[in-house]
């Protein structure tokens, strides 16, 4: 028994030892490695675009390992930064194989668009662009960056734009499962998927539409950036596919070779001696010599699903970024009542969710602007449904061309099982008191006539507020807000034709916007804000007195490389919206 008890005893303080000691460790590395370091005389950023990108930095270290080390803004901020460093002489870009998110894109395009203008070389250079994803969106980036080469024998694979969905309803009822939906309204496909077999003729409608605004949008720019007439370059890009040797004869691209050539190239532009330095690398030595008091704007970064509490029980290895509206709340009244913030960048990423969290978030936009602060929404790969509900209200929206936003609507119900587990010979039983309503959501029948009509009153209840949030914060007629909502999603570019948007563009464009409202000077300092959790709450939601041991056998699954831990507690954390709730959110995939 004491040969036991010490064993235990063992077991507990090396496990404790390795959940504790190793992250605090690779937090001491990695601050250790932060460091800023001296930036050669004459230096060529390189950016790696095939790596998976975020839309926005992740300040909790525990959700960063291994995660992607650049997002969106990142890049954004730091080439804009580089333009008027004197040590950046170039800038070297590998580009992805496989599609990259339009917005996303289009965003990164800006910034290569404007790095050319100070007249720095630069050189996009690809191993292949195939057919995955948003290809148009990935070779429009490419074009951007005004130089572009291809290894020999890469292939040009960017003929079109496709979006595929799963179907589930055969199977479902082949086996008895009973998907039960209500949708507010007809273009609100989030659970189509669920519900039928095939695309419904809103679905379809809305789907071709937002592809063709995309790929519209995609063709008009690199057009533009090669100098060509959009008909011309959609022929010669529909032709593929293509080798990079016939890519060049139709002026698709301006250089057929090798990667250690475009090196050499960059690196004599930028004289002898220089070095190459990743852009990460070269954001973490790079000094922001702006004062650090005085008047500034507040950027306040939120990105992923929006859930109400404020990630206090939520996994912190997850992978997924999550919008907790208590955070986002405390970060957007934390730039309400600092004296120094004269305007607000809320940059969202995020298909929605909770509609109560939502209105959360929604009401302290209300109140900076009470304040006297603008607050305007910075949108990036999407603000939709719940994302909407949060912007509808600002001082002004900016989006990306290739945006999705919109999904006025909303959706709640359940899966019925009880059939499906009495075909396996499992019966589910249930007692209660109260209404029948009661019993709506438990996990065997379907929805009955009176249940379904009373949850259906209760959608309409919501959908109406949603649209009156957006008739009063767009100052658009009820009936008018009415007829371009019903669940459909727009691209930023169709959304600005609406009045969804004020203005098309990027970070950078709505940090100007709210300088311009706010009458700042040109130079005036970002004050960035975060709505995620702290290092210390992380450390905290990790080792707290709730829930203790299974966060901290997640963990140890986690540093082991067991990815099953993760996708548990990631569908856990959905599963916080309880059954019978409504979810302002739209689909995520996108083309």
């Amino acid at each position: 028994m004491k040969h036991f008890l010490l064993t235990m005893s063992g077991v507990f303080a090396g496990l404790l030892l390795f959940l504790v000691g190793v992250p605090f460790l690779l937090i001491v590395i990695a601050a250790g490695a932060s460091r800023p370091e001296p930036v050669p005389a004459r230096t060529v950023l390189e950016l790696d675009l095939r790596q998976a990108l975020t839309d926005q930095d992740r300040p909790n270290p525990f959700a960063s390992f291994g995660q992607p080390s650049l997002s969106v803004l990142k890049i954004v901020t730091t080439l804009r930064k580089a333009e008027t460093d004197d040590h950046i002489r170039g800038l070297l870009v590998r580009l992805p194989e496989a599609g990259m998110e339009p917005a996303m894109a289009d965003e990164i395009a800006d910034s290569f668009r404007r790095f050319r203008k100070t007249g720095k070389p630069v050189i996009v250079f690809s191993q292949g662009v195939y057919p995955a994803g948003a290809t148009p969106s990935t070779y429009m980036l490419a074009a951007a960056g005004g130089q572009v080469w291809m290894q020999p024998g890469a292939s040009l694979q960017a003929t079109g734009l496709v979006s595929e969905d799963i179907f589930l309803r055969r199977i479902f009822d082949r086996y008895g499962v009973r998907p039960d939906f209500e949708q507010r309204k007809e273009f609100k496909n989030a659970v189509n998927g669920y519900l039928q077999s095939d695309y419904t003729p809103a679905h379809r409608e809305a789907t071709v539409s937002m592809l063709e605004s995309i790929y519209g949008s995609a063709l008009n720019r690199a057009a533009a950036d090669r100098r060509q007439s959009p008909a011309q370059l959609r022929t010669a890009l529909e032709s593929g596919p293509l080798m990079a040797e016939e890519a060049l004869r139709l002026n698709l691209i301006d250089r057929v070779d090798y990667l250690d050539t475009a090196r050499k190239q960059l690196s004599d532009r930028a004289g002898g001696g220089a070095q190459f330095r990743d852009l990460g690398t070269y954001a973490r030595s790079h000094r922001d010599l702006r004062p650090s008091t005085g008047p500034a704007i507040a950027v306040v970064t939120a990105e992923g699903p929006i859930m109400t509490g404020s990630d206090g029980g939520a996994n912190p290895f997850a992978s997924g970024g999550m919008i907790y509206s208590d955070l986002l709340e405390d970060a957007l009244h934390a730039a309400t009542e600092d004296k120094d913030v004269k305007a607000i960048v809320l940059r969202i990423n995020s298909p929605g969710g909770s509609d109560t969290a939502s209105e959360q978030v929604r009401r302290a936009v209300e109140a900076a602007k009470a304040a006297g602060k603008p607050v305007i929404v910075s949108m990036g790969t999407y603000a939709a449904s719940g994302g909407y509900w949060i912007s509808a209200n600002a001082s002004s929206i900016v989006a990306q061309p290739t945006t999705l936003t919109g999904s006025i609507g909303v959706f709640g119900g359940k899966m019925a099982f009880g059939e499906a587990l009495q075909r396996l010979g499992i019966d589910l039983r249930q007692v209660g008191v109260g209404s029948d309503y009661a019993s709506a959501f438990a996990l065997g029948p379907g929805l009955s006539d009176t249940q379904r009509a009373a949850f259906g009153r209760w959608m309409d209840q919501i959908y109406a507020r949603f649209i009156g949030r957006v008739s009063e914060g767009r100052r658009m007629p009820l009936e008018r807000v009415e007829a371009i909502a019903r669940g459909r999603v727009w691209t930023g570019a169709q959304a600005r034709e609406l009045g969804l948007v004020d203005q098309i563009g990027g970070f950078h464009d709505a940090v100007d916007r709210a300088r311009s409202l706010a009458g700042l000077k040109e130079d005036v300092r970002l004050q960035w804000m975060t709505s995620e959790a702290s290092p210390l709450e992380a450390f905290e939601a990790l080792f707290g007195v709730s829930g203790t041991a299974a966060r901290a056998i997640t963990a140890a699954a986690w540093v082991v490389g067991d990815p099953r831990a993760e996708a548990l507690l990631t569908e856990m954390a959905m599963s916080r919206l309880p059954p019978g709730s409504a979810a302002v959110r739209s689909p995520v995939t996108a083309p």
